[in-house]
């Protein structure tokens, strides 16, 4: 059995046991994603909806029945598909970003600031 693993490139994934774990176990082949990548969003983003309509909150007796549960969502998602729209356009979530990440000047340190928060830069 080959098994194809797709990983994004955080440090823990390429670490001196991973790696030897990977050459004691040829049969798994991992592929990192380009660094500061999102293509992988659109995914997690299925997988995401799939979790939520479909496998949380549900009963399931084994591997089987989750299965037969997911390629049901699917075949049901499927038999009329809609394309997934991002809403937010480039100006909104760099804006976001702005205001939720910011370097604080008093202590040097990153933290994440809540929305409704003045920005220090914006109060003369």
């Amino acid at each position: 059995m080959e098994v194809d693993l797709v990983l994004d490139n955080y440090a823990t994934h390429k670490t001196p046991a991973v790696k030897h774990w990977f050459l004691r176990h040829p049969e798994y082949h991992p592929h990192f994603t380009p660094k500061r990548s999102s293509r992988l969003n659109r995914v997690e983003r299925h997988f995401s909806v799939i979790t939520e309509k479909r496998i949380r909150r549900g009963a399931f007796r084994g591997v089987a029945a989750l299965e037969a549960a997911i390629r049901g969502y699917l075949e049901h998602h499927d038999a009329s598909p809609k394309p997934f729209v991002w809403t937010a356009d480039a100006d909104l979530i760099l804006g976001r970003i702005k205001w939720v990440v910011e370097r604080t000047s008093d202590s040097g340190q990153w933290r994440i600031r809540p929305l409704d928060e003045p920005s220090h830069r914006n109060s003369a």
